[in-house]
C-alpha cells in the first residue's frame, strides 16, 4: 500500500486528491489548517507536525496555496504592488513549501521510487510570461519553482530513485479561482486530481527537478 503525505488536504484540489488516492488503495496522511491546525506559514507549526512523522512516504504532495490573501487580488500592474501583499504571497506559496521540503529527505525512502510534488502555477514561469501583471503571485510561484529545483538536486545525492517536481494543475474550479474562471478554461477538482495522480505516476527519476503541467507537458522555467 502506497503511503502518501498530502499537505493542504482540505482544499479544493487537496480533498479531491485525497479521495481519489484512498479510492485507489493508498494510505493518505493529510494535513490542513482547518482539520489538523497545520499552518504552512508558521515555521513552528510545520516543524511540530512533520517532526511527528517517521515515514517513509512514497509520495509527498504539497497542494496548499493562495491566490488572494486578505482581500489582496493579483495586481494588474507593478504600480499596484505592496510590501504586505507580496510578503503574504511568499509566505504561503514559497516559504511554506520550502519549510515542508526541508523534511523531504528524512520522510522519503532512501531506495525505491518516490515522488515529491509541489503545486505551483504556469504563471510562475519566467520564460512563459508574456502578459505581465500578477507580480506578487508570479514571483512567489517562481520562487517555489526554484525551491523545488534546488531540492531535487540535493535529494538526488541521497535518494537516487526520487522524483521531485513542480506541477501546474491548470485552472481548477474551486473557491480559490471562482473570480477568474471566466478568463480561462477550467476543470473540476476531481478531473484535476486524476490528472495530477496520473502525471505523477508516470514520472521517472531522470525527470526530477523539472516543471510539468496537467497534460504531462514540460513548462519552461
Amino acid at each position: 500500500m502506497e503511503n502518501v503525505l498530502l499537505i493542504g488536504a482540505s482544499g479544493g484540489i487537496g480533498s479531491a486528491v485525497r479521495e481519489l488516492l484512498i479510492g485507489r488503495g493508498a494510505k493518505v496522511t493529510g494535513l490542513s489548517r482547518s482539520a489538523e491546525g497545520f499552518d504552512i506559514t508558521d515555521e513552528n507549526s510545520v516543524e511540530r507536525h512533520l517532526s511527528a512523522f517517521d515515514g517513509p512516504f512514497e509520495t509527498i504532495i504539497v497542494a496548499s496555496g493562495a491566490l488572494e490573501i486578505d482581500g489582496a487580488a493579483p495586481e494588474k500592474t507593478i504600480r499596484a504592488v505592496t510590501a504586505r501583499a507580496m510578503a503574504d504571497q511568499f509566505a504561503v506559496n514559497a516559504i511554506g513549501p520550502a519549510l515542508v521540503l526541508r523534511h523531504a529527505a528524512r520522510l522519503l525512502p532512501r531506495r525505491g521510487r518516490s515522488v515529491c510534488a509541489v503545486l505551483t502555477a504556469r504563471v510562475g514561469s519566467i520564460g512563459d510570461n508574456r502578459a505581465g501583471g500578477w507580480t506578487s503571485y508570479r514571483a512567489a510561484k517562481a520562487a517555489a519553482n526554484q525551491i523545488v529545483h534546488t531540492t531535487a538536486i540535493e535529494l538526488a545525492r541521497t535518494h537516487p530513485d526520487a522524483v521531485c517536481v513542480a506541477y501546474h494543475p491548470g485552472t481548477v474550479a474551486t473557491p480559490f479561482t471562482e473570480d477568474y474562471l471566466s478568463r480561462h478554461p477550467s476543470v473540476t477538482p476531481q478531473e484535476a486530481a486524476e490528472n495530477l495522480v496520473d502525471v505523477l505516476g508516470g514520472l521517472s527519476p531522470d525527470q526530477t527537478g523539472r516543471f510539468f503541467d496537467w497534460d504531462n507537458k514540460e513548462i519552461v522555467w
